[in-house]
């Protein structure tokens, strides 16, 4: 078996704050010996999110077995979804800025057996739906939790009350034709229904402008995408919603500007 050092592009930040959780998780459980100490199962977990990296990899890698590397990984990643903010907490900033954007982004994963609510039909593809919220730059704020890839956005941006609290907050957010009829202060781009005349130039001028305000609103979708993990989940899609969480709360640890 050959090995090769490797690099997690994440400052030590990330790193010690996993590994702080880590430390005082095993006190609350009174845990003894373990193979590897909250420092190196905090770079185990780290290269998993980050570098997409497989257990059976890192198993070989860090010289543990495969199972042990999948309960380290677990655990680090209940411990950091535990810690991210939850949508009111994120309205606390959110409702400071002059307007957000809100798009639905879908987190491909491997076929299941029950296969038919996670198929979406926009993208052809399996996956899950989450609800992202970034600001006027790009920068990522809030993602929801994860709902089967059929689910339409509107439905799962009503699922989440993130709508309810953007209106409630008079938070002016702009978003795309998948959240048409959301009302409340969602701004949506003008559509041409099957018998509504053409648009007019002055609706196609609007819609231009709306659509350069919800490109910036990618880079947030591109942002969650940078860990490599989210490019396909290959665990079971109950597990989703904790990966995306803890990803959240490990970006506002490297980007503090939407944090605490």
């Amino acid at each position: 078996m050959l090995s090769y050092p490797a690099a997690i592009p994440l400052s030590t930040r990330s790193l010690n704050h996993l590994a702080g959780l880590i430390r005082a998780h095993r006190q609350q459980c009174r845990s003894r010996w373990r193979r590897l100490d909250p420092g190196r199962q905090a770079l185990l977990a780290l290269a998993h999110l980050r570098n997409g990296d497989t257990l059976t990899r890192l198993a070989s890698g860090f010289e543990i077995g495969v199972t042990t590397a999948w309960r380290y990984v677990r655990e680090a990643i209940n411990l950091l979804a535990a810690t991210a903010d939850d949508l009111e907490a994120a309205m606390a900033r959110i409702r400071l800025l002059a307007y957000v954007i809100l798009d639905g982004t879908l987190i491909p994963i491997d076929r299941v057996a029950d296969q038919k609510p996670y198929y979406s039909g926009k993208h052809r593809r399996h996956g899950v739906n989450v609800q992202v919220i970034a600001d006027a730059a790009g920068r990522l704020i809030w993602a929801s939790a994860a709902l089967p890839g059929a689910i339409h956005d509107l439905t799962a941006a009503r699922t989440h009350a993130i709508i309810q609290a953007l209106t409630s907050a008079n938070v002016m957010t702009f978003a795309d034709k998948a959240h048409q009829g959301a009302r409340g202060s969602i701004r949506t781009p003008f559509k041409r229904h099957r018998y509504r005349p053409k648009l007019s130039a002055w609706q196609k001028k609007v819609n231009r402008a709306h659509a350069r305000i919800r490109a910036i609103g990618e880079r947030a979708n591109a942002t969650l995408k940078t860990w490599k993990l989210l490019t396909k989940l290959r665990c079971s899609p109950h597990r989703a919603t904790a990966i995306v969480q803890a990803i959240l709360a490990l970006h506002h640890i490297e980007n503090p500007a939407y944090s605490g």
